[in-house]
């Protein structure tokens, strides 16, 4: 079992930066390929960004690529995403996910572990 908890969620302007946090329990955080997802009211969780077991690998999704970097620490068991140059289509809250697999995934479905979210708003 993995529980993952999410920070650094919170307002900022558009254009402002921030990064989110996501901390896994467990002692095996590099067998686990992980992800990060937003979901906006009224609309379905999205894909934002994942990375590899051993952070070698890196996905990002076109709406967010070049924006948005995802990284990780397997020392510290943690996973963050940073997020520079906001939109205020970014706002949504915001999921971290852990896929037990090295290879990381950007369907919902395959991951078994998921956060319980961080909610960023980006003003205009």
């Amino acid at each position: 079992q993995v529980q993952l908890v999410e920070s650094g969620g919170g307002l900022v302007q558009a254009g402002g930066s921030l990064r989110l946090s996501c901390v896994a329990s467990g002692r095996t955080f590099s067998s686990y390929s992980m992800g990060w997802f937003r979901q906006a009211p009224g609309k379905e969780r999205e894909f934002v960004a994942s990375i590899s077991g051993s952070g070698s690998m890196t996905y990002a999704a076109g709406s967010v690529k070049g924006r948005y970097t995802i990284s990780r620490d397997n020392a510290k068991n943690t996973v963050y995403l940073q997020m520079n140059s906001l939109k205020p289509e970014d706002t949504a809250v915001y999921y971290c996910a852990a896929r037990p697999r090295v290879v990381p995934s950007t369907t919902p479905s395959e991951y078994n572990y998921w956060g319980q979210g961080t909610q960023v708003t980006v003003s205009s």
